[in-house]
C-alpha cells in the first residue's frame, strides 16, 4: 500500500510561509489548565470506588515457585486477590491489533517474571492504604534466574533467553533477526574513499516521568457495558487491547479520554486500563487503578536504550560516497513498540542526505529491563543524534565547514533514496541557510545560493546495482555461525533500477477490531430489500445500484489460499438515454436488537456515577 504525504493530500490547506517562532500563540487548552477547570480522569468520583495495586517482581528474571495471599486476603478491607488465571486471554503484544509481532506479555505473570516490576497479582481493596498493606503481606518464592541487560550480550550464543516467544532476544523481522537496508554497495566506495571516519553513539533509556501517573477509573455501566475513564495517548489502541485481553466485545467498552496529563509517549502501553476494567468485571464496583511515582519510574515504559555504529566513506570535497550502519535497539523484556521503533529508524537512514551507497543492520533486542516504548520520535530522535553528531566528524575529518558539508550533502527534490522513494519537498538546504543567518555562521557564495530545488541529477536519481547478503538469519546467531552485526559484503547482486517490494496490508488480528459498515451503524439499503437473493438488473427508469464499499472487507493476506475463480462480469443493458430521478430507498426505522434488561431505570446512566466531580 503506497503512503500519501499530507502535503499532497492538503495541498490547498498548507502555508508554507510559516513565521511562528517568538510570536505568542495560545494554545486551545490553556485556559482550563491555568484556572484549574480542566478534567482529568482522576477527577472522576464514583461512589464505593475501590482501589487496585500489584505485588511486582524484585527481581530482573526469575521463577515463581509459589505465591501465599492468605494473610493478605484476611486483612481488613481487601475485597478481591486478581491472580493470572483470573485474565480471560493472558497474552498480548501492543501491535498485535494491526498485525504486527507475536504476542509475548502476560497481564500478570504467572510462571516467570522477565523485568524488575513486573507484575505477578493485583489486589482489590476499599482503601488505597489497604490494598498497598495487603500487597505488602503477599509471600512470593523466587527461584531467581541469570539475566542479561545489555543488547550484545543478550544476542551474544550462550546468553540466558529473555523473552519465550523470541527465544534468540531478537525481534523476527522476516527471515533475518533484524532489519537490513541495502542500496549498491559499500565495500568497493569505502576502498574508495579519501576518508574512513568510524564512531559509535549510544544513548541511556529515558524516562518520561509525567506529572499526571498512569491510569484509569472503570465502573460497571448499564447493558452490560463498562465506562473506562483514563489517561491514555491512545484510546483506541487502549480500547481494542482490553478487549483482546478480557476477551470481550469492544462494544461494552465505553471509554473516555481527552486531557493527558503529560504524557510525551510513555502513556500508548495500555496496562492500566485492562486492569481496571478487570477489577470492575470480577468485583461489579468501580476499581480504580493508578500508579504512584514509585512505579511510574520503575515499571512505566521508557524510551529504550538505543546504540550505533556509524562508518562513512568520505572524499577529500566532503562528499559522502558510502555510509554503512549497526544499531541496536534495547527493547527490554516484551516488544509493546520497540520493533516499530526499529523500523522506523531504519527507514530514516541514511538521514537527509544524498548517499549512493547505503548499509544498514538494526536489531531489536530483548534484555531483562523494562519494556521500552515511544517517547517523542521513538526510532528517530536517537538515530538522528547518531548521524548529526557523525557529520561534525566528518566535517573536521575532511577539514570541511560542518554547515557546508550538510548543505553539500543534502537531499534535493527528485534524489533517490536508499528506500528507493524519490525524495521531494526537501528543505534542509535552505534550513541551513537560515539557521547560519540566525547564528551569524559565514557562509560562502556558493552556499548560500544552494537550492533543494536544483541540485539533483541523473546520477542522483538512478538506482543503482545493489549488493545483497544473507547473514543473520533466524537462529544462526546464538548458534555461532553468523559472529558479526555489522552489514555483510554482499554474496548476490540487484540489478541496477529494481525498486522495493510493495507493501501489503496486513489484516488486524481480531475480527472484533474490523470496521464494518455494520458494526459502525451503516445500513446498507441493499441488503434491507426484499429480494437480496438474486440480482435485479437495473431498470431502465432507475438510477444504477449503489457500488459495494471496497474496504468493508479486509484485505487477503499474502500467503493464504487463492480464492475461487470469478466469473467474467455480464454485460448490463444499455440505460436509457435520459432517466428520471427516482426517489432513493429508505432504511427502515431503527428498534435495538434487545431490550435494555440490566440495571436501571435511566439507560446511559450509570448507578454509579454520583454527579459531581472533584471540585
Amino acid at each position: 500500500m503506497s503512503i500519501e504525504f499530507r502535503k499532497d493530500l492538503f495541498a490547498n490547506e498548507r502555508d508554507d510561509n510559516l513565521n511562528e517562532i517568538g510570536k505568542p500563540k495560545l494554545r486551545q487548552d490553556i485556559e482550563g489548565h491555568v484556572r484549574g477547570r480542566t478534567a482529568f480522569y482522576d477527577d472522576h468520583l464514583f461512589d464505593g470506588l475501590l482501589h487496585m495495586r500489584c505485588v511486582r517482581s524484585p527481581h530482573h528474571h526469575a521463577r515463581i515457585r509459589a505465591v501465599d495471599t492468605a494473610a493478605a486476603e484476611r486483612m481488613n478491607g481487601v475485597v478481591r486477590v486478581v491472580r493470572p488465571s483470573d485474565v480471560p486471554h493472558n497474552l498480548n503484544t501492543l501491535l498485535s491489533l494491526i498485525g504486527f509481532g507475536k504476542d509475548d506479555e502476560q497481564m500478570l505473570s504467572d510462571q516467570v517474571v522477565r523485568y524488575r516490576g513486573e507484575p505477578v497479582l493485583a489486589i482489590i481493596a476499599t482503601t488505597e492504604a489497604a490494598a498497598r498493606a495487603a500487597c505488602a503481606a503477599v509471600r512470593v518464592d523466587w527461584d531467581v534466574q541469570p539475566h542479561v541487560l545489555d543488547v550484545e550480550e543478550a544476542i551474544a550464543p550462550g546468553a540466558p533467553s529473555v523473552n519465550p516467544a523470541y527465544p534468540n532476544n531478537t525481534f523476527e523481522y522476516g527471515p533475518y533477526d533484524h532489519v537490513k537496508l541495502r542500496f549498491g554497495d559499500v565495500q568497493p566506495a569505502f576502498a574508495q574513499a579519501d576518508h574512513i571516519v568510524e564512531a559509535e553513539y549510544e544513548m541511556s533509556p529515558i524516562e518520561q516521568a509525567p506529572i499526571e501517573t498512569c491510569g484509569a477509573i472503570a465502573a460497571p455501566e448499564t447493558a452490560d457495558r463498562f465506562v473506562c475513564h483514563t489517561g491514555t495517548q491512545a484510546l483506541f489502541f487502549s480500547l481494542g487491547t482490553t478487549a483482546k485481553l478480557l476477551n470481550m466485545n469492544s462494544s461494552r467498552l465505553h471509554f473516555i479520554g481527552g486531557t493527558v496529563g503529560g504524557g510525551f509517549g510513555g502513556k500508548v502501553d495500555s496496562i492500566t486500563e485492562p486492569m481496571a476494567v478487570l477489577g470492575a468485571m470480577l468485583t461489579g464496583k468501580p476499581v480504580k487503578f493508578q500508579w504512584d511515582r514509585e512505579e511510574e519510574m520503575q515499571v512505566g515504559a521508557p524510551r529504550g536504550a538505543e546504540r550505533w555504529r556509524i562508518k562513512d566513506g568520505v572524499m577529500a570535497d566532503g562528499t559522502i560516497i558510502a555510509r554503512q550502519f549497526t544499531g541496536f535497539f534495547d527493547a527490554g523484556a516484551y516488544t509493546r513498540l520497540s520493533s516499530y521503533a526499529g523500523t522506523k529508524g531504519t527507514g530514516h537512514l541514511p538521514g537527509p542526505y544524498s548517499i549512493p551507497n547505503v548499509a544498514a543492520n538494526t536489531f531489536c533486542v530483548y534484555t531483562n529491563r523494562t519494556p521500552a516504548t515511544a517517547m517523542r520520535g521513538f526510532g528517530i530522535t536517537g538515530v538522528d543524534f547518531a548521524i548529526e553528531c557523525h557529520m561534525d566528524r566528518v566535517a573536521e575529518a575532511a577539514g570541511i565547514d560542518p554547515v557546508s558539508l550538510r548543505i553539500k550533502n543534502a537531499y534535493s527534490d527528485g534524489d533517490m533514496k536508499a528506500h528507493r522513494r524519490v525524495a521531494k519537498n526537501c528543505a534542509l538546504v535552505e534550513s541551513c541557510q537560515v539557521a547560519a543567518q540566525k547564528a551569524g555562521w559565514g557562509l560562502s557564495a556558493e552556499d548560500g545560493a544552494a537550492s533543494s530545488l536544483t541540485g539533483s541529477d541523473a546520477a542522483r536519481q538512478a538506482i543503482p546495482e545493489t549488493a545483497l547478503d544473507e547473514e543473520g538469519k533466524i537462529g544462526e546467531r546464538p548458534a555461532g555461525r553468523t559472529p558479526a552485526t555489522a552489514p555483510a559484503p554482499g554474496t548476490k547482486r540487484l540489478p541496477a533500477g529494481t525498486h522495493g517490494r510493495s507493501h501489503v496490508a496486513v489484516p488486524v488480528q481480531r475480527p472484533d477490531m474490523q470496521i464494518s459498515p455494520e458494526r459502525i451503524g451503516h445500513h446498507d439499503p441493499a441488503a434491507t430489500g426484499a429480494s437480496p437473493q438474486a440480482p435485479v438488473p437495473p431498470a431502465p427508469s432507475r438510477p444504477a445500484p449503489p457500488v459495494p464499499n471496497a474496504t468493508a472487507a479486509p484485505p487477503p493476506r499474502a500467503d493464504a489460499p487463492s480464492a475461487a475463480p470469478v466469473p467474467p462480469a455480464v454485460p448490463s443493458p444499455p440505460a436509457a438515454a435520459t432517466p428520471p430521478p427516482a426517489a432513493e430507498p429508505q432504511p427502515p426505522a431503527y428498534a435495538p436488537e434487545k431490550p435494555f434488561d440490566r440495571g436501571l431505570k435511566r439507560p446511559g446512566a450509570s448507578r454509579f456515577i454520583s454527579g459531581s466531580r472533584r471540585r
